[in-house]
This record gives structure tokens, sequence and C-alpha cells, in this order.
């Protein structure tokens, strides 16, 4: 059993219930997985219950992937069915964005923890560039890119996500706006990237920290069946009870809401989580 007190347990337990639920809402509403925040929500949540620091930004991860699956399906089945999404683009990234998860759930099972903090500064720093400043006119083009350019993306995006935890909807939305396709068409079209690289990076993520148990015997959240590899079972369950009921919600959302506003609220809260893992890195 783990070591904390019932009424800490409960605490954590209702910030994992409420994780979820904003969790699935920024997934609809934003085509994103929502790893941008589950990671944060779940480092503090193992850093209470005692996880090493060299196994904890792995385990976030991992679990954020796991928890990506049914909040990526519900959110996908939601703008699909508004006929929003363009499959043919997926089409094209299916292949190399799942060789990008494969690769960088290779690179987990070695990498140092400050690795992943650094990936995820990066790329949640520049999406909350974009979100905060981006103008109409920041364009790379008018019209999508070519196959080998394609590839190239779905690859990228791919081993980026898995490194972050993210099911690749803040990456590719920022592509797809900056070669001048709809928002809404983004949003979409990038939510149904969450199944593609969250179903395969979970597996990864298993695999790579498979010897995680064995490594630290004495800490209980790493222990079966609490967790498998990289990933908590706790957090996938609890998380996903709340995310797979706002989705949808979310995707409706997209739909009615100013997205300035919705834009702008994320790239501060990206901001905010910037900060958070640049003093735990310096620290």
């Amino acid at each position: 059993m783990l070591d904390i007190a019932t009424g800490e347990a409960i605490w954590l337990a209702i910030a994992l219930l409420a994780g979820g639920a904003v969790t699935g809402l920024l997934a609809g509403v934003f085509g994103v997985g929502g790893g941008a925040v589950a990671v944060p929500i779940l480092y503090e949540l193992f850093r209470i219950l005692g996880v090493p620091e060299d196994a904890r930004m792995p385990l976030c991860i991992g679990t954020s992937l796991a928890i990506i699956i049914p909040t990526s399906i519900r959110s996908f089945q939601a703008h699909r069915h508004r006929g929003a999404v363009d499959m043919s683009i997926l089409k094209v990234w299916a292949v190399p964005v799942v060789l990008g998860v494969v690769a960088g759930s290779v690179i987990a099972r070695y990498a140092p923890a400050d690795l992943f903090k650094a990936v995820f500064i990066v790329v949640a720093g520049f999406s909350a560039i974009k979100l905060l400043f981006a103008r109409d006119s920041w364009r790379l083009g008018l019209d999508m890119p070519g196959r080998p350019l394609m590839l190239t993306y779905g690859g990228v995006i791919g081993i980026l996500s898995s490194l972050m935890g993210i099911g690749g909807g803040q990456l590719s939305s920022l592509f797809m706006t900056f070669y001048s396709r709809p928002i809404h068409q983004a949003v979409a079209t990038s939510s149904g990237l969450g199944v593609i690289i969250s179903i395969p990076g979970t597996i990864g993520y298993i695999i790579a920290g498979w010897h995680v148990a064995a490594q630290y015997p004495s800490v209980a959240a790493l222990q079966p069946p609490l967790a498998l590899g990289y990933v908590s079972l706790v957090g996938f369950v609890l998380f996903s009870i709340t995310s797979v009921i706002t989705a949808p919600m979310g995707a409706a959302l997209a739909h009615k809401l100013d997205k300035k506003r919705l834009e702008r609220a994320f790239g501060v809260f990206l901001v905010l989580i910037c900060l958070r893992f640049t003093v735990s890195l310096v620290h």
C-alpha cells in the first residue's frame, strides 16, 4: 500500500479526477490529447508519492500517453462526426508519426530525466508564443507542402510527442495553421493524431520502463498492479473517468466559443508550466 494518509489520498484522487475533466475539455476544444495539462499535474502527484526524480518525468509522460487513448478517441469521433477532419493528412502522417513514436520510446529507455523537461519547455514554450502573439500573417505557405516534407514533419511530431507526453495536437495544429489551414479544421484533424500517437506510445513506455519496478522495489507507485513500466494505472484510471466525459463537451465548445480568448488562456497556462519545469531543471 502507498505510505500516504487517507485524507491526502482523497485529495490526490480529487486532483486526478479534476485534472482529467480539464484534460478532456482541452482535448476537445484545442484538438490536443491533453498531455500539456496531464503531465504537470502528474508530476506533482508523483513527487508527493515519492517517485525518484530520474523515473518521475518518464512515468508522467507514459501515463499521459495512456490517458490520451480514450480522450483522443472520443475527441476524434466528435470532430469527425461534424465532418471537420481532413483524413488525407492523417493518412500521410500515420506511418512516419508511428515510427517517430517508436524512436521516442527507445530514447525514453536511456535518456536522462532532464531531457524530457527540456523538450517539454521548448515545445510548450514555442506553442505558447504562437498562442499569445501569432498574427494571421504568420504563414509558411498558402497550401500544405509536398509529400516528402509532410513525411518529415510527421516523424518529428511523433518523436517530440512521445518525449513530451502529448497527443501531437499542439504540434500538428501549429503546423497546419502555418500552412493556411482554418483553425477549426486544424483542431479537428489534429485530434486524430492523438489516437495514432497514444497507443504505440503507451506500449513503448511500458516496455521502456519495465526495469523500473525492480530498480526501486520500495516505491509502491512504481510496482504492479499500480503501474506497468512507465505507465501509472492509478493515474490512467482516474484521469480517464472524467476526461472521456468532458472531451465531447470540449469539441462542442470549440465551434461556439471565442478561439482567441481560449488560445490566450491556454498560452498563459503553458508559460507557467514552462517556468515550473525550468525551476526544476535549475535546482
